[in-house]
């Protein structure tokens, strides 16, 4: 299928590794050129060199932390008139109610709910103006189905869904459709931290917390990068223009509901 998304331009954050390469590399292959965002300077410049040599599409690579207002007008700046962003940022520290605080909570709203709105704020406008436009926001399943330990993720990534509940209709008749990726476990390094967090917490083998975590999932396996990359890609696409404020699963099954 002809994504018709050739010669567009894409922000992607945190797109040195994991499911953020996974969406940009689906992107290039579609002939989208690319801003790559990550924190560290060597992996990312890795990565962009890899993905032009693969796709032969522009990669501009920018290091900054795009949680800080600093490294956002670093990467904004770069980026300059784009016509597709990916939100996404690391998720925060597994744990129980206990052990958070106001800072813990302030740290995961900035990194999983004010930075993605900023980043809005900041592209929708010239998205608007030209008539077409794409967001999507890697969150999580917990905002479907809130998971125990990750109560920072469970509230900041919920908050960042209510907005874009509403600020997707807002901006529909525009041309710019907004949407959320909830990813499942994947294999990342993400799932290898709570895999490591299950080790630690019940002395048990990597293999074994792996195993344990798998059995889970309704499809018997972890995610993989790339076949979450081609959904971000299909919403991305010209074929996605009247999908607005959803919110897409991508989890195996795992999250046992109706709707």
């Amino acid at each position: 299928m002809d994504m018709g998304i050739a010669g567009k331009k894409a922000l992607v954050c945190a797109s040195s590794k994991g499911l953020g390469r996974g969406c940009a590399e689906a992107l290039a292959a579609e002939g989208v050129a690319l801003v790559l965002n990550a924190r560290t300077e060597g992996p990312l410049q890795t990565t962009a060199e890899e993905i032009r040599a693969r796709f032969g599409v522009e990669v501009t690579a920018v290091a900054a932390d795009i949680t800080s207002e600093e490294g956002r007008a670093k990467v904004l700046a770069a980026a300059g008139d784009v016509d597709i962003l990916v939100t996404n940022a690391g998720g925060p520290p597994p744990g129980m109610w206990s052990d958070w605080d106001r800072d813990d909570f302030i740290k995961a709203l900035d990194a999983n709910m004010l930075t993605p709105i900023a980043l809005m704020k900041a592209l929708l406008p010239q998205m608007m103006e030209k008539g077409w436009g794409r967001v999507v926001n890697i969150t999580s399943q917990s905002v479907k189905s809130p998971i125990a330990v990750l109560g920072l993720s469970n509230s900041a990534r919920a908050g960042l869904t209510g907005y874009v509940a509403g600020t997707s209709r807002q901006v529909a008749g525009k041309g710019v459709t907004i949407n959320n990726l909830l990813p499942g476990i994947h294999a990342t390094d993400r799932a290898i931290a709570l895999d490591n967090a299950v080790v630690q917490q019940q002395g048990i083998s990597m293999e074994d917390a792996i195993a344990q975590r798998a059995a889970t999932i309704p499809a018997g396996r972890y995610g993989t990068s790339a076949e979450f990359g081609a959904m971000c890609a299909f919403l991305c696409s010209q074929h996605a223009g009247f999908i607005v404020g959803q919110n897409v699963l991508l989890d195996g099954g795992a999250v046992n509901a109706t709707l």
